[in-house]
């Protein structure tokens, strides 16, 4: 009887580290090319007039010149953009997560005539492009006065229209165990306390997942302001930057720093929640 050829340990050992050390070095190097627009943007941001332009690049400058940062809330209003900003992604991001979380909530947990035919029709709303309704909406919002204000920007994150983020909650609540609901409705709990004791401390990934990714949206938001907003005193980071960088063509270190300080706020947030954000990603779609 012919015996199998016996494993050599050492052989295996040998390969799996060479398969790792490919993997490692294809993704250090694309996490390099990645890095390398945030290091010049970075690089030219601390540089004078002169070193702009100097040939070869110049990639560290000596010594850098901290003034850029603060002469860029001198040329234009940026304390009043950043409020702006902080303002309109506070109140939308509220609205996005609460109208995700009770629409996520109602797809999975309850029943209702013709549910999951309203979720499927709803997943194919996700293949209809923004520009095939932005008109529409414009009309809309004009009919009702909204032009030149904020609302427009804020209301629909009320109404769920991010589909993305129904699922993602949908997903999410359709992995916690029945037997925690039901034990909560033998106790005399209605949905809204199951939702709000049970469901979301259990779903914190997911909560801060689409919190993040919300967040991240309309902090840079650009399209949206671009199309309601005309006053410049409502504009938020994103059209402020654009006037400045129309302002100060002639003066990209300062457009380098504006961009700079712009983005600082996203990085923070991702990095402070990146823990939660990839394990809401993960663990979504594990059932259902």
């Amino acid at each position: 009887m012919n015996q199998p050829a016996p494993v050599n340990k050492g052989s295996l050992s040998i390969a799996r580290r060479v398969e790792w050390a490919l993997i490692w070095t294809a993704l250090l190097s694309l996490g390099v090319l990645f890095m390398v627009p945030f290091v010049i943007t970075l690089g030219d941001s601390l540089k004078n007039f002169q070193q702009i332009y100097e040939t070869p690049r110049i990639w560290v400058p000596i010594p850098p010149r901290i003034q850029n940062f603060v002469d860029i809330f001198h040329v234009l209003p940026f304390l009043r953009f950043f409020k702006n900003t902080l303002l309109i992604t506070g109140f939308a991001l509220f609205g996005q997560v609460a109208s995700a979380c009770l629409v996520g909530y109602s797809f999975a947990r309850l029943r209702w005539p013709f549910r999951d035919t309203c979720f499927v029709i709803l997943l194919s709303t996700m293949m209809l492009p923004g520009q095939v309704t932005m008109i529409p909406m414009f009309l809309l919002f004009n009919y009702l006065g909204w032009v030149n204000t904020w609302l427009p920007i804020i209301v629909p994150a009320y109404f769920a229209v991010n589909v993305f983020n129904v699922f993602l909650m949908r997903q999410f609540f359709k992995t916690i165990p029945y037997s925690l609901e039901e034990a909560a409705v033998i106790d005399g709990a209605g949905h809204a306390r199951i939702l709000t004791m049970i469901m979301l401390p259990l779903a914190k990934p997911a909560v801060l997942t689409i919190g993040v990714l919300g967040f991240v949206h309309w902090w840079n938001d650009f399209m949206g302001p671009l199309i309601y907003l005309s006053d410049h005193m409502k504009y938020p980071i994103s059209l402020g930057i654009k006037m400045f960088s129309d302002s100060q063509m002639t003066n990209p270190q300062y457009i380098m720093a504006a961009s700079l300080v712009a983005i600082l706020p996203v990085i923070v947030i991702f990095f402070i929640a990146q823990k939660y954000f990839v394990e809401g990603i993960a663990l979504t779609g594990t059932k259902g």
